[in-house]
C-alpha cells in the first residue's frame, strides 16, 4: 500500500555513516532498514543506568508488591467476568453445563500492556464476550454487579461515549473497562485478539474497543528489544509530561502515539541501548518531514469493510498534519487532534530535546535536565485563561471532562485568526486561588498562551473566537442533558503581569528565578550577536525602539460599541478587544460579576 522510499523520505538526511563490527543479522523490522546496527558501547550501557537512576524519583517504576496488587485486582475482575457471563448464558436458557464452559476474557492494553505504566497509573482493559453476550447485558447487569462489590468505588458508565467504557476505582486503582462481543460460541482463554478476521461483521464499536489491544500488541511485536524499548519509552513519556505535550484530547501526542515514535526509533536503531534510543528519538523527530506518516509496518491489505486511513483514498486524510498510523487492521491515524500550533510546539520540544541529548551524550549535562519543565508562563505575554466551575466536586469532575474535550476547538478558532501565530495550550489544570474562588464551588483553570504576528498597531478582537467556542460547549451540554446549576465556563483575557490573580505567588517565583537564570547562561553569546547586528540594524531602521521592559499596559477605548481596547506594550504593538457588552461565559445562572476581584482583567462571556 505504501511504498517504503516514500516512507524513508521523512527521515532528514540523518543516516549515518556506520561501520558494521557485528555479522549479527537483525531481521528488518518496519517500512525501512535499520539506520545502524551498531551494539551498544560501555560508554552507552553506563548512559543507561544513569538515565535508570534519574527515573526513578518521577516514580515510573512500581515495586513488586504494587505489580503484585495489580495482578490481583485483574484476577478478581476475570473471576467477575466469568461469573457475569455464565449468569447471563443460563438466563437465556442455556445449559448449566454449556454456559460453565462458553468462556469470557479479561485483556489489558496500552501502558500496563506495555509495561510502561507509573506508579498509581489506571489500568486499560477489554472484556471479550461470546455472541450471546450483548452490550446493553454489559452496561446493565454487569454494571450492576461491580455496584455490588466492596472494592468498586467511583463507578460509572460511559455508554453513548466513541468507544463506550465503565470507569471505577477497583481497590485503590482506576480501571477502565471496554466491552467487545465477538460472533464465536465461546472465548477460550488461549484466544489471540491479533487475527484479523474476528473483526468480520463486528460493529463499530466493538472494533474500535479491540483495537487498543490489537495496537498494543502488534508494537511490542514489532519492537527488536522489549526491555530497551520500555525503558527508552518511560523517559520519553515522562519528557512529554513534563513539557506539557502529553495530550491527544488537547491535540498533543498521546499514549499510543509516543510509543509508536520510540517503536519507530527501535527499529531505525535496533540494537541501541536505552539511552541511545532517547537521543536517537530526538534526532529523527526533530528532522521528519511532516505530514510524512509514521508507519511501524507495510498496512496489511485486509478488507473488510473498515475504513483505514489513506489520503489516496480519504480526502480528509490529507489534512493530517502529524499522521502516525497504527499498526493493527483497521489502521487509522492515533493524532487527528493535532493542529498547527501544537504540532509546532512539539517540533520546537524536539529540537530542544535533541541539543540537550548531545550535551547529555558528551557529558555536559545530566539526564535529570531533560525532566525539567519548560517556562511557560514566562514565554508569553498574553494568555486566555478558562475558569470551569460547578457545585459539587461530581460535578466539576463530569463538567471539566467535557470542557477540556472541546479545548481543541477553541484553539481552532484562535489559529483561523490571521493575527495569531500561536495558540499554546498547558494541559496542566490549576485550582482557583482561595482569595478568588466563591463559596461552594470547585473551580478548576486552564491556560492558553498566544503569539501574535509582527505588524504594527495590530488590533485583535477575540470575542467571536471565545464565544463560537463557549455557544459549541453549551449546546453539547444541553444535547446530552449534562448542563447542571452552578456549572459555568467562563474565558478571560489575562496579562502576564495579572496572573498573580490567578497563580501561586510560588510558581510564578520559580519561573522567573529559572528564567532570569537561563537568560544570563545565554547572555554572553546573545550580547555579541546583538553588538555584530547592531549597526546593520540601526541603519536598516533607525527609528526603530528596543523595549527592554516585559510589563504591558493596560488602556482603555470606549469610542465604539463599549469594546475594551487593551493596548499592549510589546514589538507587536497589539491590541486585543473583548466586547464588554455580555460575560464570555456559560451558566445554568446569572454569573457574579468578578470586577470587584480582577479589575483589569476583560472577561469574554457568551450566554
Amino acid at each position: 500500500m505504501w511504498s517504503s522510499q516514500s516512507v524513508n523520505n521523512g527521515i532528514q538526511n540523518n543516516k549515518e555513516n556506520v561501520t558494521q563490527k557485528n555479522d549479527t543479522k537483525i531481521p528488518t523490522l518496519g517500512m525501512t532498514s535499520a539506520i545502524s546496527t551498531a551494539p551498544p558501547k560501555p560508554s552507552d550501557l553506563l548512559k543507561t543506568t544513569e538515565l535508570e537512576e534519574a527515573l526513578k524519583p518521577f516514580d515510573v517504576f512500581e515495586t513488586e508488591q504494587e505489580l503484585n496488587h495489580r495482578m490481583v485486582i485483574l484476577g478478581k475482575l476475570y473471576s467477575l467476568v466469568k461469573q457475569w457471563i455464565k449468569d447471563v448464558s443460563i438466563s437465556i436458557n442455556l445449559p448449566e453445563t454449556v454456559a460453565e464452559n462458553v468462556g469470557g476474557k479479561i485483556y489489558t492494553f496500552g501502558s500496563y500492556r506495555l509495561g510502561v505504566h507509573n506508579k498509581g497509573a489506571d489500568i486499560d482493559t477489554l472484556c471479550v464476550a461470546p455472541r450471546h453476550v450483548y452490550r446493553t447485558d454489559f452496561f446493565s447487569s454487569f454494571y450492576e454487579l461491580l455496584k455490588k462489590q466492596p472494592e468498586v468505588t467511583d463507578l460509572r458508565a460511559v455508554e453513548e461515549a466513541f468507544v463506550p467504557v465503565i470507569k471505577m476505582n477497583f481497590d485503590g486503582i482506576e480501571i477502565d473497562m471496554l466491552f467487545a462481543r465477538l460472533l464465536l460460541k465461546e472465548i477460550p482463554d488461549s484466544m489471540d485478539l491479533r487475527d484479523d478476521l474476528l473483526l468480520k461483521n463486528l460493529d463499530q464499536k466493538c472494533v474500535r474497543s479491540l483495537n487498543g489491544c490489537r495496537v498494543t500488541d502488534e508494537i511490542l511485536r514489532l519492537v527488536p528489544n522489549i526491555d530497551n524499548f520500555r525503558l527508552a519509552l518511560r523517559a520519553i513519556k515522562l519528557w512529554a509530561k513534563r513539557h506539557g505535550i502529553y495530550s491527544n484530547a488537547l491535540g498533543y501526542l498521546g499514549g499510543v502515539s509516543w510509543a509508536m515514535l520510540v517503536a519507530r526509533t527501535c527499529q531505525l536503531y535496533p540494537n541501541a541501548a536505552a539511552a541511545t534510543l532517547v537521543h536517537k528519538f530526538f534526532l529523527v523527530f526533530s528532522q521528519w518531514k511532516w505530514p510524512q506518516p509514521v508507519l511501524l509496518k507495510q498496512p496489511s491489505n485486509v478488507n473488510l469493510g473498515f475504513t483505514v486511513w489513506d489520503p489516496r483514498v480519504n480526502i480528509q486524510d490529507r489534512y493530517h498534519l502529524m499522521p502516525i498510523i497504527t499498526p493493527a487492521y483497521p489502521q487509522q491515524n492515533s493524532t487527528f487532534n493535532v493542529s498547527g500550533s501544537t504540532r509546532h510546539i512539539m517540533m520546537e520540544e524536539f529540537k530542544l530535546g535533541l541539543q540537550l541529548t548531545d550535551d547529555i551524550m558528551l557529558n555536559k549535562q545530566t539526564w535529570d535536565k531533560l525532566f525539567e519543565p519548560p517556562l511557560f508562563f514566562m514565554k508569553y505575554k498574553h494568555f486566555i485563561v478558562l475558569l470551569v466551575s460547578a457545585e459539587s466536586a461530581e460535578d466539576h469532575l463530569e463538567w471539566c471532562g467535557l470542557v477540556e474535550s472541546k479545548f481543541r476547538l477553541l484553539i481552532g478558532n484562535l489559529e483561523r485568526n490571521q493575527f495569531i501565530t500561536l495558540a499554546h495550550i498547558n494541559p496542566e489544570s490549576f485550582s482557583q486561588l482561595e482569595s478568588q474562588r466563591e463559596p461552594n464551588t470547585h473551580c478548576a483553570m486552564w491556560f492558553i498562551g498566544l503569539e501574535f504576528a509582527k505588524t504594527e498597531n495590530l488590533n485583535v478582537n477575540l470575542t467571536y473566537d471565545i464565544q463560537s467556542f463557549t455557544e459549541t460547549v453549551q449546546n453539547h451540554a444541553l444535547n446530552i442533558n449534562m448542563l447542571k446549576e452552578g456549572m459555568k465556563l467562563e474565558a478571560r483575557h489575562v496579562k502576564r503581569k495579572q496572573l498573580y490573580q490567578y497563580l501561586s505567588p510560588s510558581l510564578l517565583k520559580r519561573e522567573r528565578k529559572s528564567s532570569v537564570s537561563a537568560k544570563s547562561q545565554a547572555n554572553g553569546t546573545e550580547n555579541k550577536k546583538r553588538y555584530s547586528d547592531q549597526g546593520n540594524s540601526d541603519s536598516e531602521n533607525p527609528n526603530k525602539k528596543i523595549r527592554l521592559s516585559e510589563e504591558l499596559h493596560t488602556t482603555y477605548d470606549d469610542s465604539s460599541n463599549n469594546s475594551a481596547s487593551l493596548n499592549c506594550n510589546d514589538d507587536s504593538n497589539s491590541n486585543i478587544s473583548l466586547t464588554d457588552e455580555a460575560h464570555n461565559s456559560i451558566s445554568t445562572q446569572n454569573p457574579p460579576t468578578h470586577a470587584s476581584n480582577t479589575p483589569s482583567t476583560q472577561e469574554a462571556v457568551c450566554t
